[in-house]
């Protein structure tokens, strides 16, 4: 067993030797600035469509603004959210396959829980074996970075004032930079229900039942008190009228690799800034009496985890992202850092506060992160969980009807499949002067469903050389089920595939024959429509 510990963990040291010495030898190059495809984005969806352009004979450029290739897919995700997996194909299946491979000597099949670095290793891998070069830490100049001509984008400039050219360019960004600043339309926050006729959007009490406080909670700094202020975390208006819209987003977190393996395990660190008024509602709740163990744990290879929200109080930073996507580089970095400074005294506080239930202290300080993970980020997750940013607007929005099957896109760009999912967005105090939070829904039950192909192009008046698969067009339920990792990587190759296409027919990626796209992507292996 002890032979066996070293081998593991040298062959991990081996890995990351390898990506590191990987990454070096593409930042080194000097590379051309214009292309056929620019991907923009080292998300897992970037990976895959620049490897996707680069199969099919696209001279490609994939420009991460970090360092670090997979997104969320190698940040602490590892617990694959879909629905139904049999309705993802295409090269993502490929990635669940390679996964499989790795930690099954090769054989064939498909596994959907991993470790962070491994994904990270099968991205880097792929990104090796299609020679596609990738320029990381370069961020698109958010003032004036994008030029067009008309309807065209000619060329993008990124913080550095190195420019790059393209035919085509793929925004794979959680936060839909390149959109914006090419000037596409797009919105923040919730629709009304009244919007589209759906019946899930918009402010939701009703329907917030889970994750929710389960015993009457004094939101006041003085217990009773109005005057003494709110606790931290609580708006101080009130959540808005039932279905109505605002410019709120579902709240943000970190997906923690930690372990309960002695040898591998790292106790909580506690944050210089540490303020434990940060935490007196998560105290007050337990000290009401609701002694629920607050995080999700899904349990990952090697005695590792993807670990999520959980109940009335736990690691989303509720209400704590409204201004993050149309905010600049520096403001989401400050609500970056506050986002890690609340999880990391979160979870200190869980395994170490007096006034925490004695039960959950034990439970919490048997568990700590991963050692072995993220290892030039003091094993901390390098990207915060943007459930939700930007959303286009293009000519077709996809929203609730299409998820519950009363409408049906006919031009499939891919199958999703998830539960409507939005986390909560705000806590608010109630008619009876007690803690509510707000927004979470959770609505499943329907069959995957077709993705339009035209709700990831902008209308074709305002760009005809851009795609968009991440921050689609879609109201806020919708994108809620629209939202997973997988999907993003379908209609990422998807994006490809048509920007191919209107490659070689010099044409609008509006104006491509969608028959002859479907052929293609059914050859490419993506599933297309949903057969019971």
């Amino acid at each position: 067993m002890f032979l066996k510990r070293i081998r593991e963990s040298l062959f991990k040291k081996y890995i990351l030797v390898c990506n590191a010495l990987l990454i070096i030898s593409i930042c080194s190059c000097d590379l051309p600035t214009q292309y056929d495809v620019i991907v923009y984005g080292g998300t897992s969806g970037g990976v895959i469509a620049a490897v996707s352009a680069s199969r099919l004979g696209n001279s490609v450029l994939l420009i991460s603004p970090g360092y670090h290739l997979g997104g969320l897919t190698s940040n602490g995700l590892g617990a694959t959210d879909i629905g139904n997996k049999a309705a993802i194909g295409g090269m993502a299946r490929e990635f669940y396959a390679r996964i499989f491979k790795y930690y099954n000597n090769g054989d064939s099949g498909t596994q959907w829980r991993f470790e962070p670095h491994v994904a990270e290793t099968v991205f880097l891998e792929t990104i090796r074996e299609a020679e596609v070069p990738v320029v990381y830490g370069e961020r698109l100049k958010l003032d004036n970075g994008v030029v067009k001509s008309g309807a065209v984008i000619e060329e993008i400039e990124m913080e550095s004032g190195i420019r790059y050219k393209a035919k085509v360019f793929i925004d794979a960004t959680y936060e839909g930079d390149l959109m914006a600043v090419a000037g596409i339309s797009y919105t923040c926050g919730r629709e009304g229900n009244d919007k589209y006729k759906e019946t899930l959007n918009g402010v939701q009490t009703s329907n917030a039942v889970h994750h929710q406080f389960i015993e009457k909670i004094d939101p006041y700094i003085v217990p009773g008190d109005s005057s003494s202020g709110l606790l931290h975390g609580i708006q101080e208006e009130g959540p808005g009228p039932e279905g109505s819209s605002d410019h709120r987003i579902q709240a943000y977190c970190f997906r923690l690799c930690t372990t309960d393996s002695a040898e591998n395990r790292r106790p909580w660190p506690k944050p210089e800034e540490y303020d434990e008024s940060k935490y007196q509602l998560l105290i007050r709740n337990f000290e009401a009496g609701d002694h629920r163990i607050p995080w999700s744990k899904i349990l990952m290879p090697n005695r590792k985890t993807d670990c999520n929200n959980n109940f009335a109080v736990s690691t989303d930073y509720i209400g704590m992202n409204y201004s993050y996507p149309d905010g600049n580089y520096t403001q989401r970095e400050e609500i970056f850092k506050m986002h890690e400074s609340y999880q990391k005294g979160l979870m200190w506080t869980l395994a170490n506060h007096p006034r925490v239930p004695e039960h959950i202290r034990e439970h919490f300080s048997t568990w700590g992160l991963a050692s072995d993970e993220f290892a030039d980020n003091d094993n901390w997750p390098r990207e915060l969980y943007i459930r939700e940013a930007r959303r286009m607007i293009g000519e077709y929005v996809m929203t609730q009807h299409n998820c519950q099957g009363r409408q049906v896109a006919t031009d499939a760009a891919g199958l999703a499949a998830y539960t409507m999912d939005s986390h909560h967005v705000q806590r608010y105090v109630d008619s009876l002067g007690f803690v509510r939070n707000e927004g979470d829904v959770q609505v499943g039950g329907f069959d995957p469903y077709p993705v339009s192909y035209r709700s990831i192009v902008p209308k074709q008046e305002e760009c005809t050389n851009l795609f968009v698969p991440f921050c689609l067009s879609a109201s806020h339920i919708a994108f809620g089920s629209i939202r997973m990792e997988p999907v993003f990587m379908v209609l990422s190759e998807t994006a490809s595939i048509a920007a191919s296409m209107a490659i070689e027919r010099k044409t609008d990626v509006q104006a491509i024959n969608y028959n002859e796209l479907r052929g293609k992507l059914i050859e490419a292996g993506q599933i297309l429509e949903w057969k019971r």
